[in-house]
């Protein structure tokens, strides 16, 4: 296992909420820890009000593809955050697993998508901070 921290970010489609939270760990966290997202039924692309959203924060998502979750995936994080996937996701012993219950941005417009994003950066920042303690 890698020495930094990996984190999981599984919703069903793997075209909003994953996506930003994914996006949002890897630029906040300076790449200090692994970031993967996969949805249980993944889309053709991601949602485009969530690619406005992050590049008014100056994080850009236009290349990401949305990815099909796998048992390997999960083995390999250290923390397993599900987003509205409900049981797809398998469940292994000694994994941290959080759900974090967030709207979904599925055909919203990026004025509905701003306060979505908004939350998740919050819940980044707490994450971050308990996974990278500062001094360590």
């Amino acid at each position: 296992m890698s020495s930094k921290p990996s984190v999981l970010f599984v919703c069903v489609h793997n075209t909003g909420r994953s996506q930003m939270a994914a996006a949002y760990l890897n630029h906040l966290s300076g790449g200090r820890i692994e970031v993967r997202s996969a949805g249980s039924e993944p889309a053709e692309q991601v949602n485009p009000a969530a690619v406005e959203a992050m590049l008014e924060e100056g994080i850009d998502i236009r290349a990401e593809k949305p990815k099909i979750l796998t048992t390997e995936a999960v083995k390999d994080s250290d923390v397993v955050i599900t987003m509205g996937c409900g049981d797809t996701c398998p469940v292994f012993p000694g994994k941290r697993y959080e759900d974090w219950e967030l709207e979904d941005p599925a055909g919203k417009g990026v004025d509905s998508v701003r306060p979505i994003r908004d939350e998740i950066k919050g819940r980044i920042e707490g994450l971050i901070a308990e996974l990278l303690p500062a001094g360590a």
